[in-house]
């Protein structure tokens, strides 16, 4: 039980880190595309259920700014969009476009799940 608290912990620290950091030095398209591809991940499904408002709470931006990188995902194929219901579309070329921590937060969550 002590050793699932400690990767517990450890996994959610290094999110925090990692998201503050993303945050601060990443543009809304890298932060867009690494949110999508968490979520994706933890929701276990290709449709995600979120609206543009609710996206740029978590990810404290405008709706403004979540919506034209949104449709830009969209254009490009990657995501597809309809009234609060996101499809992944194209995972390579979302992860080819989220910051590069990504990585390091799926590898972390991924130790803690194993």
């Amino acid at each position: 039980m002590r050793n699932l608290l400690h990767k517990s912990f450890h996994a959610l620290v290094t999110q925090i880190a990692q998201s503050g950091v993303c945050s601060r030095f990443h543009s809304i398209d890298a932060r867009l595309a690494r949110w999508l591809l968490l979520t994706q991940d933890r929701a276990g499904s290709r449709e995600l259920h979120a609206t543009q408002e609710s996206i740029a709470r978590m990810l404290g931006e405008r709706r403004s700014s979540v919506t034209a990188s949104a449709s830009a995902f969209l254009k490009q194929s990657m995501i597809g969009y309809r009234r609060g219901r996101i499809e992944i579309l194209d995972r390579r070329r979302l992860r080819a476009a989220s910051c590069p921590r990504n990585g390091i937060i799926k590898r972390q969550h991924d130790s803690f799940l194993s």
